[in-house]
């Protein structure tokens, strides 16, 4: 009798002593089982009571995403099919009918056909608006429209689709449709190569090395390696891609985390390609995660001059945890540090606000580090570049601009009213600047400020303190002052403005070849990363 009480005591115990310890690391088992106990019980009884007819799997997604919501937004619960397009977009092959798109809720807007693949074979345009797959409305389709457009490759697909206010038909076939990682590279003046790196996938590194290799075959002498825009993806293809021009056993990154299992040091595993070739570096304010690793960690080891503008600042790493019925949790584990120590998350997700922002760190706070050659470097808001450029920068003015769509709307305006053969006699005047101006206006384009924002609840809460009619007056003058300041703001940033609008304009002539081919000739971050590369005494006075 005995024996049989003294196992489920020494069950008991380790139990026990497995609680103890991982509620170090948060994890304390009783207090989250007792918590699914009381969300089963309430969910079983809402959806059998209440009034009105409910959708449970409705009711859950909703429960996931406010359980979701407070925290970092990349913490995020992927459905079946999202984790196999996240597997997809690794693996940077995918079969469809090869364009980027934009789901909306009843069209998909075709951003830019991928030349040779079968919706630029059937003559689609960025800016067409597919209406109807295969006979289905898009309006009436309640799941995700976007997987209407993937299939069997050789099936052919019916499209509909509106182009300027008119409806057209075409058929396409699908085919295999290859993401390359790294879409261009090429040897200008001679002896400096170019090489365009788009995201972090698992062909990165091979696409990277090869596009390496060839240049300098070709006889570069000097690299400048593209990260504008790239949004991040594989840490180890990070790791590697540094490893391409860093000795062996050199520590990239490391990264830190309330488990221990996620504390990691990740080093360079193989030789490198060329350890003295002399590097720029292009970043924006799209250049994010995986991007901020390859350049944060050439800038610490002082193996790179960075040129642009700051990097966007996401110091945080994911990894996707398995769920039941092919679902998936992708989940932040840890913060990464480059090797000078620092980490340059921007945003504050755990302390937010009085809206619910989380809190950007401020200028003022950002601790200095060192280089590995004693410059001096700063954490919490991104990669600052060695080199600033402002046709690089993302204002708030241009970030609303994009956000609205208003770019790309003028850019598909400008295609159908102009004639282009050639991009080496493009420019995007003060005139066409103007012409831009007029259609925000025509188009009744606005953006919030977030010193509207704040005015707006300050006269809310003079409402509440019975302060409104004594301010009213004031805040009308306020509000118009600030309507001046954005007018003035447009045309204060015109130049990272037409920097972009030219971008989006040269693609839909030329497709993203023809873009870089004008960039290397007249991108201002281009051209001072030449000028750098070129001025031996200036390029080593950055790095020394």
């Amino acid at each position: 009798m005995k024996k049989k009480i003294i196992l489920p005591i020494l069950a008991i115990g380790i139990l026990l002593s497995t609680v103890s310890f991982t509620t170090s690391y948060k994890n304390d088992f009783f207090e989250i089982a007792k918590q699914i106990e009381i969300f089963t019980t309430l969910f079983k009884e809402l959806n059998m009571n209440y009034v009105d007819e409910q959708t449970p799997a409705t009711l859950m997604d909703k429960a996931i995403t406010g359980m979701l919501a407070d925290l970092d937004p990349y913490t995020v619960y992927w459905t079946e099919q999202e984790v196999e397009d996240s597997r997809i977009n690794n693996s940077g092959v995918y079969t469809g009918v090869g364009a980027s798109v934009r789901t909306l809720e009843d069209k998909i807007v075709i951003l830019e056909p991928f030349k040779g693949y079968p919706a630029d074979k059937a003559g689609l345009k960025a800016g067409d608006e597919i209406i109807s797959i295969d006979g289905t409305l898009l309006k009436d389709y309640d799941d995700d429209t976007g997987n209407l457009l993937k299939g069997t490759a050789g099936s052919e697909v019916m499209i509909t689709y509106m182009r300027q206010g008119k409806t057209e038909t075409t058929k396409l076939t699908r085919e295999a449709v290859a993401v390359k990682a790294v879409p261009f590279y090429k040897l200008f003046n001679d002896n400096i190569g170019y090489i365009v790196l788009r995201k972090f996938n698992r062909k990165t590194t091979s696409e990277t090395k090869a596009a390496l290799e060839d240049l300098k075959s070709q006889g570069a002498t000097k690299i400048i390696l593209d990260l504008r825009g790239n949004p991040g993806g594989l840490l180890n293809e990070a790791i590697n891609v540094v490893n391409l021009f860093v000795p062996k056993d050199e520590v990239i990154t490391t990264t830190q985390s309330v488990i221990p299992k996620y504390n990691k040091v990740y080093k360079t595993q193989t030789d490198p390609v060329d350890t003295e070739i002399p590097l720029a570096v292009l970043v924006n304010g799209r250049s994010a995660s995986a991007s901020e690793i390859v350049s944060g960690g050439l800038q610490d080891l002082d193996r790179a001059v960075i040129v642009g503008a700051r990097s966007f600042g996401k110091g945080l790493v994911q990894r996707p945890k398995k769920l039941t019925y092919g679902t998936q949790l992708k989940v932040t584990i840890s913060r990464y540090y480059t090797p000078s120590g620092r980490c340059i998350q921007a945003l504050d997700y755990w302390n937010r606000d009085e809206n619910g922002d989380p809190i950007r760190v401020d200028a003022k706070e950002y601790n200095a580090y060192k280089t590995k050659g004693g410059r001096t470097v700063y954490d919490g808001g991104g990669i600052l570049p060695d080199i600033e450029v402002e046709t690089a920068v993302f204002s708030p003015i241009t970030t609303a601009l994009l956000k609205d769509n208003a770019i790309f709307n003028y850019a598909t305006q400008y295609y159908y009213s102009h004639t282009m053969t050639d991009w080496k006699n493009f420019e995007f005047t003060d005139a066409d600047f103007s012409d831009f101006q007029a259609y925000l206006k025509k188009e009744g384009f606005n953006y919030e400020t977030s010193t509207e924002v704040e005015f707006a609840e300050a006269l809310r809460k003079a409402e509440d303190d019975d302060l409104k009619s004594e301010i009213e007056a004031s805040y009308a003058q306020l509000m118009k002052s600030i309507e001046t300041a954005k007018d003035k703001a447009l045309v204060k940033k015109k130049a990272e403005i037409k920097s972009l609008i030219s971008d989006e304009i040269l693609k839909r002539y030329f497709y993203t070849e023809g873009l870089y081919e004008y960039q290397l000739e007249n991108n201002p971050e281009i051209l001072a990363a030449v000028e750098v590369l070129n001025n031996t005494s200036k390029y080593a006075k950055i790095l020394k």
